[in-house]
């Protein structure tokens, strides 16, 4: 199954760089052994559209063209749930398990996902109630998807 993440936003050079580097090539060199086949990034320009609807259809527009036919998509929605990082796990080896061709995860710009995106995915996931900035959500991600990797291989970095 192939990951990817497309995200809104551009992440600079600095130390959120360096720690999605980071786990960016944990996941790449574990998830390889599991099943799980490159992990895409994708990055989407901020929309520069004046008011907010407007904004969140033309990054919705620019997410959806990066989308594979039957993907299943994840929201990173503040809304979304809360999951344990071993639910995280079992929902990636689930999908992979059943064939699923490519996982893809979204994380808005400054206004969010527009309500059409996340009335398609399959999963909506928070990574707590706050509203955290696209960069550090997407450090987040990367990490649970390490992580996830390493409960999957029994792998002793996540010690619940």
């Amino acid at each position: 199954m192939r990951v990817a993440v497309i995200a809104v936003g551009r992440l600079k050079q600095g130390p959120e760089r360096e720690l999605a580097d980071r786990y960016f090539e944990r996941f790449e060199e574990a998830g390889r052994k599991l099943g799980f086949r490159e992990l895409g990034i994708h990055e989407i320009p901020e929309s520069r559209a004046r008011d907010a609807q407007t904004r969140m259809a033309e990054e919705a527009a620019a997410i959806s063209a990066h989308i594979p036919d039957k993907a299943i998509l994840v929201a990173l929605d503040e809304r979304g749930q809360n999951l344990d990082s071993t639910v995280f796990a079992r929902h990636l080896a689930r999908w992979r398990d059943e064939g699923a061709g490519h996982t893809i995860f979204m994380i808005g710009g400054a206004d969010g996902l527009s309500p059409e995106l996340r009335r398609k995915a399959k999963l909506a996931i928070a990574f707590g109630s706050a509203t955290w900035p696209h960069q550090m959500v997407r450090v987040m991600l990367l990490e649970q998807l390490y992580r996830a990797a390493t409960i999957l291989a029994g792998h002793p970095y996540h010690r619940a």
